[in-house]
């Protein structure tokens, strides 16, 4: 599809290396700036998917840019500017080699683990008698460790980040402080949609003069699971499952076409009517999430505008 992202192949002035992940390409510029392009690619289950989402990555990209600002005041980040609906530019950062996981609740992971009978998670004891979706007494802190690609994220304790040398216990207060007040922040934020913040990730760098701030995407739909808060104490109470806003919709109906990533298994053809569905449900969260209209940007011809776009801004 013409009009949507999938590869960049972008030469930029001073340009050190690229970076390709599953959903985002990394332009290092110069050992000082990095350029972070959201493309269109779909992940699922730790698999791309074959055809691109119109907008997903605008989508996801302004999403965290509106986020990262509304937290700016309580937590540094790594955003210099966004000078294309795509596209973030920000500080070359040394990555902490753990994700910050926070749960205000317990879905989905901690959930599995619960229901396996384990009290435990990453260390943090968990309540006796809690049913899938209850609140947590308070939120809790879940680290993983940052997976190679392929590999899937592993849960590891407080005490063993530090143990390892991970993190130094010094850093980690900060990662663990920061990671409290923008979770906080998020839930209000939410709080005000009409939407509740169940669980959500942070990752942190340090800059070379040793500064720590917040990198990458936060309270997006594809880092950070909602449910909304309407009618929430009602499907508690009857055990129904909630209603989430996240790409969940994405997994389920791959699940129903018998995928989840397993050896052997084929990704089901996606047909342009499903992936208009999918694009509109994008949009749908874009405007839950910031309770503002969508407006889709121009995309006759998406390299040459975050090409332009970039430059003008690198040469600023």
């Amino acid at each position: 599809m013409s009009n949507t992202i999938n590869n960049t192949e972008f030469n930029f002035p001073k340009q050190k290396s690229v970076y390709k992940g599953k959903v985002r390409e990394v332009y290092n510029i110069n050992d000082e700036v990095l350029v972070m392009i959201a493309s269109d690619r779909l992940s699922a289950f730790d698999v791309v998917m074959p055809k691109q989402i119109p907008y997903k990555g605008q989508i996801l990209n302004q999403i965290a840019s509106k986020m990262l600002d509304a937290t700016s005041d309580i937590v540094p980040n790594w955003i210099l500017g966004i000078p294309d609906p795509n596209v973030a530019v920000g500080h070359l950062c040394e990555p902490f080699k753990v994700e910050m996981v926070i749960r205000g609740y317990m879905s989905g992971h901690a959930a599995r683990e619960y229901k396996l009978g384990k009290r435990m998670l990453c260390g943090v004891a968990m309540p006796e008698g809690m049913k899938e979706n209850d609140k947590f007494p308070e939120p809790i802190i879940t680290p993983a460790t940052k997976a190679e690609d392929g590999d899937h994220d592993e849960d590891i304790s407080k005490e063993d980040i530090i143990a390892k040398g991970i993190v130094s216990a010094e850093d980690y207060a900060v990662l663990e402080k920061y990671t409290k007040a923008l979770f906080k922040r998020g839930t209000e934020i939410a709080a005000k949609r009409g939407l509740i913040l169940v669980d959500t990730k942070y990752e942190f760098g340090k800059t070379k003069d040793g500064k720590i701030l917040l990198i990458d995407e936060i309270h997006t739909p594809d880092s950070s699971r909602y449910f909304y808060a309407e009618g929430y104490e009602e499907r508690q109470s009857r055990g129904e499952a909630q209603k989430q806003l996240s790409k969940e919709f994405v997994r389920q109906w791959l699940i129903a076409n018998n995928f989840q990533g397993l050896e052997g298994q084929t990704v089901p053809e996606m047909s342009d009517e499903k992936i208009n569905e999918i694009s509109e449900r994008y949009i749908e969260l874009y405007e839950n999430i910031t309770g503002e209209k969508f407006v889709k940007s121009d995309v006759s011809n998406i390299h040459k505008r975050i090409e332009k776009n970039v430059l003008a801004f690198l040469n600023s």
